[in-house]
This record gives C-alpha cells, sequence and structure tokens, in this order.
C-alpha cells in the first residue's frame, strides 16, 4: 500500500512501512506476550536461549513457527493486493555497509529488549515498537533485524524485497549482532539480569 500510494517517493514509502511496522508490533507484543513471551524473531529467541530464559526445544519449536508464518503472512499480503502469490525478489542487498547495519540494528533490538525485561517489562511492546520505527531511518538497511522477516522479504519483489542470494549474508549478520548484544547486556545488566525472566516463556 505505501508503495503504490507513494507514487514513487521512497521517502514516504518508507515512512509508513515504519510507522505500520511500529504500531503493528505493539498491538502483536501486547497480545502475545502474556501467551509465549511474543517470540516473533529467531534473533530473539536466539538471545533468549542463551541467556537460558527457554530451552533448546522450545527455541526450536519458536523458530520454525516464525519461519512458517513469515512465509504465510507474505502470501496473504500477495493475495490482498493481488499480486502472484509466489515471487521472488529482484532487489540488491548484498553490500557490506548492510550487513553491518543488520547487525546493529539486530544488537540494538536485543539490547531493547533485555533491558527493557530486567527493569521495565510492562513497556516492551512500545519500546521494541518505537526501536523498530526509529531503526528503519537510522540504519542502512531499514532494519529487517529478524532471520524471518529477512527469508519472507525474499519471496516479494516489491519496494522491501531482498533478492534471495542475499539473505545468507543478512541472516548471519542479524545472529552475529543478537549474539554480540546477549553478551554485552550480561555485562551491562549485572548479575541480576541473568535470574531475570520473561512474563510468560
Amino acid at each position: 500500500m505505501a508503495e503504490r500510494l507513494a507514487a514513487g517517493n521512497g521517502a514516504i514509502a518508507l515512512l509508513c512501512n515504519s510507522l505500520a511496522t511500529g504500531a503493528m508490533l505493539y498491538v502483536l507484543i501486547t497480545i502475545l506476550m502474556p501467551i509465549s513471551g511474543a517470540h516473533l524473531n529467531p534473533a530473539v529467541t536466539l538471545a533468549f536461549l542463551i541467556r537460558g530464559f527457554i530451552g533448546t526445544a522450545v527455541a526450536l519449536a519458536y523458530i520454525g513457527c516464525q519461519l512458517v508464518g513469515a512465509v504465510l503472512g507474505t502470501w496473504l499480503a500477495h493475495a490482498m493486493f493481488a499480486l502472484p502469490i509466489l515471487e521472488l525478489s529482484t532487489t540488491g542487498r548484498a553490500e557490506a555497509s548492510l550487513w553491518l547495519a543488520e547487525a546493529v540494528a539486530t544488537f540494538g533490538l536485543i539490547l531493547t529488549i533485555l533491558g527493557a525485561l530486567r527493569w521495565k517489562p510492562e513497556a516492551i511492546p512500545a519500546a521494541v515498537g518505537l526501536y523498530i520505527v526509529s531503526a528503519y531511518w537510522f540504519t542502512a538497511s531499514t532494519s529487517f533485524a529478524n532471520p524471518a522477516v529477512t527469508v519472507a522479504r525474499s519471496l516479494t519483489d516489491t519496494f522491501s524485497g531482498i533478492r534471495p542470494t542475499g539473505v545468507p549474508a543478512f541472516i548471519l549478520a542479524q545472529l552475529a549482532g543478537a549474539v554480540a548484544a546477549s553478551l554485552f547486556c550480561q555485562w551491562l545488566l549485572g548479575a541480576a539480569a541473568s535470574k531475570g525472566r520473561p512474563a510468560r516463556e
């Protein structure tokens, strides 16, 4: 919708995408946090696994659901906007600067979640939504920051797409950012943070 209404204005399309993403994240996290901890992102799930908040079996189940949900969501969006259900992106995103941006974006997202979890868990929906809105603009990659979203965006040849050949590097950068943030938070938040738990695992 943003791409169609912006009539070629990339800034307007990006603004629309960022606001819609941040708003929906707030809603989804608010709804799903009491059920599953609102695990929508394999990088976040990896961070929780590293911190010992969830076990390996649960983490793998979450990641499987995240990937399936992301792909189905892409196909549903295509159906709503009368696009071919099955297509691949032709948008190239293979520069080293974008990989760095993805590592930074994911690092910041994990820092936001773990920091809010430690000090003010009820603020997580707003904190994550606001972080993603801003990260769309302060990162060169427009902040995918989510391996499942990266896979899904390779399956749409729209404004938000990424060519499938660019996906592995993006995911590696995201996972590196998640691991680095998990270790950094262990130091930053101190020993007390390691005893924290999400509302529901």
